[in-house]
């Protein structure tokens, strides 16, 4: 068949070859529906290339194989690689390792990975790590996938979004138009059929599949064209076919052998009829769809009959780790139960081992349902494996249900320490589905039940769990005390775990509490202790507490320091959890000390990522709401009535304290008075009830400033404290020496003095805080000052199609390829209004298309080339 209307997609990977043979590795995402010709599209481009091209692919397995296209790319490139892979390592160092095998070659490579929609978690991390680093490896990556199977949803949307955009570009298949089917169909002994283009809608393989059934007629579904294709096999050879259909990964001829005897030799005749594809020494169909249309064409009875051998075989063949998915496959397809409970957990370890989490946790489900038949404790303990996997992955309510269950079945078999052990980590799993009031009850069930049974680790771990808890409720005492008893039982015992993250929890606490040394010191030593020991997760944890904590008491200085440091670590080890809790603490650090187009970038970077933990959504939203209160545009309340819907459930002052500040300033620069009082009002018992002095001191602030505070009281912050007792030059001063410029001219403009408001004016205008300025404005005609600086006028960016600033965002994403509703979760507007701008650029441009927008977009300088 013709390679009809690719030639624009490959020039696009030629001329990205061409960047690095010069020196810049690439990454290209070619992605396009089901049957679109993505393959084809690669394998076309590869085979004209003179170098290297390995091969890897994401397979449909019920649970994709940990790292498969991984172990694809290992066969193509040796022993060594592969017996590293083999090993029970570090993932870390395995993926450095195949970037050194990549960089060590004479001519650039071509890496490509097909069918990343079906990636497990694992190969995603791969993907993540290789795109972050592509940029100093001569190597092209070529990623192919299905989009419209990947919604807002899906996990492979957030690894996209995370790529980085000066080293990836985007190649988009379009289906054919009408005069290319009618191109495939004239070079077909068939000629044009009535109404092709329309049951095909140009998708290519519909339309080579139509077209090679010579029956005559257009087939009603592609199935009918795919099964009238396998039906002129021989019998034998459409027996090997519907074997094949039944495995998702490429099938070997020993595999087909094996399920039936001489069948392996007509595999070159199904090759020949164009059923299936040669692959390395396997063989695929040359499309998911045709295998599903042959799977699903067997009779069920069949099916399982074929499972059951394909597992036999399998099973005889080997059992080793990179095997398992594929036993457990086919053991759960065939309905085997003995099988299942014998390889599924085996596969959810060995993914879990890869980090692999998400097929873990499907590989645990799988062996739960058919666990009724094992014993108590054998039960117990895969429901506890199962709840690890779901907190995992954020299944919150999984992991509370299989904790759950776990702690009835202890229970009852008369383990109180087992029962213990789960009551204290489902406490964990409570407090990520912000349900506070059910982690505070069965942590101190934990400690009831441990508590009788004498000093252990266990014990120390209940306690760390009781004092993280009360931290992060800022009950500061509290935490503290039960630190200090975690912390002695640890060291007793010898529990380095307990002793980091208890030295963690009790130095946050007194960080926040006021003894801020020794807080710090505390902190300090869990991070050393943390790499010391190689506790890579309590190293981010330790960082993510130390920059929040300074951050939470005004040491922004401090804060951006311990923050950027955590995110790194974070990154440079793909633990994106830490990372982006960093970077919305990062956002908040940068509004502060007025850095404020590096905060709107922090912060929409963590609200871009589909998934993002509830509480680095929180903060982040807090700092782009505050950031657009401050700027004075539009969506400020849009941004902070998310972070109070998410922060309400949690009822943590930490999370409820500061987005309630932020509502009550938006309020005030909006000239909201009693909404100002309102939401100010609406944390101060709970901030004066823990006693936070920076979360009183600002809600008392603002009630201050609304008229309306009855009385100053004693814990409050001292900038707070001065601008409550009308010092507002001594405040400014105390707000410099914590580097929070905005909050130091806010104060500024309290004062009486002329000058000191004319000081304060220019500096919130150089901060682009336009609502404050425009108050010190107004105080200055009060006083009856003149030569009063007017501000900059707003105005339109300027460009040759007078488009607005929140019109070429819409350009800039429209050059992305995003849809409407994509683009309105990245703005945080409706769906209608981005349809409504959408349309005003298009009429300002002049076009009629969204492609159209983007080709003049970038021919007048508004997109890069």
């Amino acid at each position: 068949m013709e390679h009809l209307e690719r030639e624009v997609p490959l020039q696009a990977l030629s001329a990205e070859l061409e960047q690095v043979r010069r020196g810049q590795g690439r990454l290209v995402l070619v992605s396009g529906e089901a049957g679109i010709g993505k393959t084809m599209l690669a394998e076309r481009f590869a085979a004209a290339y003179q170098g290297e091209t390995l091969w890897g692919a994401c397979d449909a397995l019920f649970t994709p194989r940990p790292l498969g296209p991984l172990r694809d790319i290992a066969l193509q490139m040796g022993d060594r690689f592969l017996r590293a892979l083999d090993a029970k390592g570090d993932r870390h160092e395995l993926f450095s390792m195949l970037l050194r095998e990549l960089q060590d070659r004479d001519l650039p490579a071509i890496v490509v990975i097909e069918d990343l929609h079906w990636a497990d978690e694992a190969t995603l991390d791969l993907v993540k790590f290789l795109g972050r680093r592509i940029a100093r490896v001569p190597v092209l990556l070529v990623l192919t996938y299905r989009d419209d199977e990947v919604d807002s949803a899906h996990p492979l949307r957030s690894v996209l979004g995370e790529l980085p955009r000066d080293t990836t570009s985007r190649v988009r298949l379009e289906p054919l138009s009408e005069r290319a089917v009618e191109r495939l169909a004239h070079a077909t002994s068939v000629g044009v059929r009535d109404g092709l283009y329309e049951a095909t809608g140009g998708n290519p393989f519909y339309v080579t599949e139509v077209l090679a059934n010579d029956a005559g007629g257009v087939p009603v579904t592609v199935r009918d064209a795919v099964l009238a294709r396998a039906s002129r096999l021989s019998p034998r050879a459409r027996e090997a076919l519907d074997v094949a259909s039944l495995s998702p990964v490429p099938v070997e001829p020993w595999l087909i052998d094996g399920c039936l005897p001489g069948a392996a030799i007509t595999l070159d005749e199904c090759v020949a009829r164009g059923t299936l594809r040669a692959v390395g020494g396997c063989y695929a169909f040359r499309h998911e769809l045709a295998r599903l249309a042959i799977r699903e064409a067997l009779p069920s009875q069949r099916q399982v009959e074929l499972d059951r051998r394909m597992l036999g075989v399998l099973r005889a063949r080997s059992s080793g780790p990179e095997m398992l998915s594929r036993l457990a496959h086919h053991a759960d397809a065939a309905g085997d139960r003995e099988a299942v409970l014998e390889y599924a957990p085996a596969a959810a370890s060995h993914a879990a081992q890869l980090g692999a989490h998400r097929q873990a946790h499907a590989h645990y489900a799988r062996a739960l349902r058919y666990a009724d038949s094992l014993g108590d404790v054998e039960r117990a303990t895969l429901h506890e494996a199962h709840a690890r996997e779901c907190h995992s992955v954020g299944d919150m309510d999984g992991a509370i249900a299989a904790r759950a269950t776990a702690i009835d079945i202890w229970r009852r078999v008369g383990d109180p320490r087992r029962q213990g052990e789960n009551l204290y980590k489902l406490m964990a799993s409570y407090f990520g589905a912000g349900r506070d009031g059910d982690a505070k009850t069965v942590a101190k069930a934990a400690i009831d039940l441990l508590l009788p049974l004498g000093p252990s680790a266990l014990l120390a771990a209940a306690y760390r769990t009781q004092s993280m808890l009360d931290m992060f409720q800022r009950d500061n005492a509290q935490a503290i005390a039960w630190g200090e008893k975690a912390v002695a039982l640890a060291r007793e015992f010898d529990d380095q775990e307990a002793l980091v993250s208890s030295l963690n929890a009790m130095g946050s606490a007194m960080l926040l509490a006021g003894d801020e040394a020794k807080g710090i010191e505390r902190l300090e030593e869990s991070l050393a202790l943390a790499r010391e020991a190689g506790l890579d997760e309590h190293v981010t944890n330790a960082y993510l507490n130390l920059g929040s904590a300074c951050g939470e008491v005004y040491r922004f200085v401090l804060a951006e320091g311990y923050l950027t440091a955590g995110m790194h670590y974070a990154a440079d080890r793909d633990r994106d959890y830490g990372r982006l809790y960093a970077m919305s603490w990062l956002a908040l650090t940068h509004l502060h000390r007025g850095r404020w187009d590096e905060a709107a970038e922090s912060a929409l970077t963590v609200l871009r990522r589909p998934g993002a933990a509830t509480i680095s959504r929180i903060m982040a939203l807090l700092a782009l709401g505050r950031l657009r209160a401050r700027r004075g545009d539009p969506g400020a309340f849009e941004a902070l009535d998310q972070a109070r819907d998410l922060a309400a459930p949690t009822g943590a002052l930490q999370r409820i304290g500061p987005v309630a500040a932020a509502r009550a300033e938006a309020a005030w620069l909006e000239g909201e008075v009693e909404r100002t009082l309102d939401e100010a009002r609406s944390a101060y018992a709970l901030a004066r009830d823990k006693r936070h002095p920076w979360f009183v001191g600002e809600l008392a602030y603002w009630q201050w400033k609304a008229g309306a505070l009855e009385a100053v009281p004693e814990e409050v912050a001292e900038p707070f404290r001065l601008q409550l007792d009308g010092a507002a030059l001594e405040a400014a001063a105390a707000w410099r020496a914590r580097s929070c410029p905005y909050e130091a001219a806010r104060a500024l403009g309290e004062s009486n003095d002329p000058d000191s408001l004319k000081q304060a004016l220019r500096e919130l205008e150089a901060l682009g805080a336009r609502p404050a300025a425009d108050r010190v404005r107004q105080r200055l005609r009060e006083l009856g000052a003149r030569a009063i600086p007017r501000g900059p006028r707003p105005g339109t960016r300027a460009n040759a199609f007078g488009l607005t600033a929140r019109e070429l965002e819409i350009v800039a994403l429209l050059g992305e390829g995003l849809t409407n509703a994509e683009m309105a979760a990245r703005l945080f507007r409706s769906e209608k209004t981005v349809g409504h701008h959408v349309s005003s650029v298009l009429a300002k441009l002049a076009v009629h298309t969204r492609e159209a927008a983007v080709a003049a977009a970038r021919a007048h300088g508004l997109l890069p080339k």
